[in-house]
């Protein structure tokens, strides 16, 4: 899902949020008004009182959405098939400010799904930010770490941050090259 609107809201309940782009962790309360500035990927930014705030999808009910739907997969699927799932699971990570999944940005820089002995998988993920510093590095990780963990089968998402080699905008697609202006 992707809003580009300033569709208004009004929190129904506290709500556990981000403020972005610093990345600290904040609780909105009750009652608090705004709008959605994006919802990308099942999470939501949010407008409020002149701050940019990151709400999990999880939490969307606070804000009147729906919660993601459970993710399936095929009884008795391969490693492969867990695979795609785990490259459709990261475009569905966004940082808040921007409107491209980190797979396009080119934050990704390798997606392992390994099979242990008990039947579940493992997923190894190196991946960078476009800044170093910034504030939003620790909740993508997260956002990335849990959205992989409820795929059926894994048992474990291990995300790696590295900066060798260090992001650069040629590691975008050629589609968030264009959508953000920088052919």
């Amino acid at each position: 899902m992707y809003s580009r609107s300033s569709e208004p809201v009004r929190l129904e309940r506290d709500c556990a949020a981000v403020l972005v782009p610093q990345g600290d962790e904040v609780t909105l309360p009750a009652g608090s008004i705004g709008y959605i500035t994006q919802a990308l990927g099942g999470s939501y930014t949010v407008y409020i009182e002149g701050n940019l705030f990151r709400i999990a999808g999880p939490d969307g009910d606070a804000i009147g959405k729906e919660p993601p739907e459970p993710l399936e997969l095929e009884e008795g699927a391969d490693d492969a098939a867990v695979e795609r799932l785990v490259w459709q699971q990261l475009r569905t990570c966004f940082d808040p400010e921007i409107p491209i999944n980190v797979v396009d940005l080119g934050l990704v820089y390798e997606a392992v799904v390994t099979h242990r002995d008990d039947g579940q998988r493992e997923v190894a993920v190196k991946m960078t930010l476009t800044a170093p510093g910034c504030g939003m590095g620790d909740i993508l990780v997260d956002d990335v770490r849990s959205k992989l963990e409820i795929i059926p089968t894994v048992a474990e998402a291990d995300v790696e941050l590295v900066f060798d080699p260090p992001w650069g905008r040629n590691m975008m697609s050629e589609a968030a090259r264009l959508e953000t202006g920088m052919l």
